[in-house]
């Protein structure tokens, strides 16, 4: 039960952003400071617009077609170039999204209930229940809705009206990270990394298993040091396959089969990208590295940012980008890491994965704040 207890506790301080060594929320802990940039490239906060505080909820704004459509801690909005064309209030606590094909914005809440609302009008379309808290976006499209529950079970739901279809649920390991990754969701293929370190792609027709690739094996004499679990979304290349797991590897796949293509020790709660050349990760610690798509060797690593709860990075054109607890923005040169620019959207922790947007990104941060953010 002590073991079981001092989990809980790192996992709590994961899912606000580090692990409990690195825990930029602990008590007198002191961020590092950040260097100055000696030649910036021009960033700029384009719009901000605050919705309700998340809380313990990491809630992702989704970007359909410029719109953006995110949630706050009981409400959803569709905004559109940093105006509010609707705000719905839901008068539930919401605890997953958020995610949207332009047709359809659904959220989960701490319940299980999944909320579907019309993207032009807001008004709500249907509501139906999964009987688990959803700490993760849904997966939208316009043939299926894939939602993830905190107790890993995939649920696939008609997007006309939320009947279920079929759900995939496998074992999990006696203990797991708590945390709000969802699902990667291809033509013929879900993505989905679970706890023990394990990688699946799931057949949407009717949520059979089609592969499994390993990405970590849990090592350790406790159940605490056996955590192995992938916490941030997979990611699909054109070259591979790749995902990371805490207190384990990141490994890349062939996407056809599953089969192995390389691994590397590395533990991530945080997540990864990837373009053509390279995949890009965030450490434990808060250090950005890339490493060479076709066999895992470093290409470079950019560790001013340890210590600040650095989150997952976006490959954004020419640059990689990553939101720390301060609210801060850092631009990184793809090439070689070197930090070019900086902006401060908001004075909170941006705790969600930065989304990409038409010039730059849209981030939101604990407290509600929802902005866009121009790179040159």
């Amino acid at each position: 039960m002590k073991a079981r207890q001092l989990a809980l506790t790192a996992l709590g301080a994961l899912a606000l952003g580090a692990c409990s060594s690195l825990n930029p929320f602990a008590s007198g802990a002191k961020l590092p400071a950040l260097k100055p940039i000696a030649s910036p490239i021009r960033t700029a906060e384009d719009w901000r617009v605050r919705l309700g505080d998340t809380g313990a909820f990491v809630l992702q704004p989704a970007i359909v077609g410029g719109v953006v459509f995110a949630a706050g801690s009981d409400e959803v909005a569709r905004i559109e170039n940093g105006k509010v064309v609707w705000r719905t209030a839901l008068k539930t606590k919401i605890s997953g999204g958020v995610g949207s094909d332009g047709n359809r914005v659904v959220v989960g809440t701490p319940k299980g209930e999944v909320i579907a609302l019309d993207a032009t009008t807001g008004q709500i379309a249907w509501r139906g229940n999964v009987n688990a808290e959803v700490l993760a976006a849904p997966a939208v499209s316009d043939s299926l809705i894939v939602v993830r529950s905190a107790d890993s079970r995939l649920f696939g739901l008609d997007p006309s009206d939320g009947r279920q279809r079929w759900v995939y649920q496998r074992a999990t390991p006696p203990l797991s990270l708590r945390n709000a990754a969802g699902v990667v969701v291809e033509s013929n293929a879900i993505l989905a990394g679970f706890p023990g370190g394990k990688l699946a792609a799931i057949n949407p027709g009717n949520g059979s298993l089609m592969w499994e690739g390993t990405v970590a094996v849990p090592r350790g004499a406790t159940e605490l040091e056996r955590m192995a679990d992938i916490t941030s979304l997979p990611v699909l290349g054109s070259r591979a396959t790749c995902a990371v797991a805490y207190q384990g590897r990141l490994a890349c796949f062939d996407m056809a089969n599953g089969s192995t293509l390389w691994t590397r020790d590395l533990s991530s709660s945080k997540g990864l990208d990837l373009d053509e050349q390279h995949v890009y990760v965030t450490d434990e610690k808060g250090a950005v590295m890339a490493l060479d798509i076709s066999n895992g060797a470093s290409a470079w690593k950019q560790d001013q940012f340890a210590g600040r709860g650095t989150g997952r990075p976006r490959v954004i054109g020419d640059n990689v980008v990553v939101g720390d607890v301060e609210g801060y923005v850092h631009v990184l040169r793809k090439d070689d890491g070197s930090v070019i620019g900086r902006q401060r959207p908001a004075s909170s922790p941006l705790l969600a994965d930065p989304q990409r947007a038409p010039g730059g990104i849209i981030v939101q941060s604990r407290d509600g704040s929802v902005a866009a953010v121009g790179i040159q």
